[in-house]
C-alpha cells in the first residue's frame, strides 16, 4: 500500500489525485448499480464517460511531465542516464494510472451490460 502511495506522490498531485477520485468514484457507481439502486444504462453511459476522461488526464499529465522534464533537460549541459529514466518514469506514471483507471471502468461496463442483458432476457420470458 505504502508503494502504491509513493508512486502517486512521484506522478504529482495535481493529476494523480484526481485519477484516484475517479476511481473510487467509477467503483462506487458500479456497486450502486449492481445493487440495482440506479438505472443500469445511465450508470453505464456515466462510468464511460468518467473512464475516457481519466484516460485522457492521464496522458495530459504525461505530456506535461514529459515537457518538463526536456526543458530541465536542455537548461542543463550534461545529464546522467539515472536521471533522464527518473524524470520519465514519472512522467508516465500518470498515463499509466489513467490506463488503469479507464481499464477498471471499462470492465465495470461490461459487467453491467451482461447483467442489464440478462435482466431484459428473464423480462422478456
Amino acid at each position: 500500500m505504502s508503494q502504491l502511495v509513493d508512486r502517486i506522490q512521484e506522478g504529482g498531485p495535481v493529476f494523480m489525485v484526481p485519477l484516484v477520485i475517479l476511481i473510487i468514484t467509477i467503483i462506487v457507481l458500479f456497486v450502486i448499480a449492481l445493487l440495482g439502486k440506479k438505472n443500469i444504462l445511465h450508470t453505464n453511459q456515466l462510468i464511460g464517460h468518467l473512464s475516457l476522461f481519466a484516460m485522457m488526464w492521464g496522458f495530459l499529465g504525461s505530456t506535461i511531465g514529459l515537457i518538463a522534464a526536456f526543458d530541465a533537460i536542455e537548461s542543463v549541459d550534461s545529464i546522467s542516464q539515472p536521471m533522464f529514466a527518473g524524470g520519465l518514469k514519472v512522467a508516465l506514471l500518470t498515463t499509466v494510472f489513467g490506463f488503469v483507471t479507464f481499464l477498471i471502468g471499462r470492465l465495470a461496463m461490461l459487467i453491467l451490460t451482461i447483467k442489464s442483458q440478462k435482466s431484459t432476457t428473464v423480462a422478456e420470458a
